[in-house]
């Protein structure tokens, strides 16, 4: 591992250690986790997972409606409102 100082408000350290206390782990361990989970975000809200989530989906739910590929922009305005409304 690569040594790394950085800072962080009193709020934020009082934070992490009782989150550190709680889990009987070390604030270096919460730290380290919360990197992890953040690059992880990252990297799945990427444009190409997107797309890859995107694809993955398709054709796998049936509306039951005959006509959606030509109507889809009536049925999402019905369904979450006009936004002339």
């Amino acid at each position: 591992m690569i040594p790394q100082q950085i800072r962080m408000t009193e709020e934020q350290y009082r934070r992490i250690k009782t989150l550190a206390e709680t889990d009987h782990v070390s604030t270096a361990h919460v730290v380290h986790d919360a990197i992890a989970t953040w690059l992880a975000h990252c990297a799945a809200s990427s444009p190409a997972a997107r797309w890859e989530r995107a694809l993955s989906v398709m054709a796998r739910f049936d509306s039951g409606l005959s006509d959606a590929a030509e109507n889809h922009d009536a049925y999402l305005a019905e369904a979450y409102g006009s936004p002339d409304a």
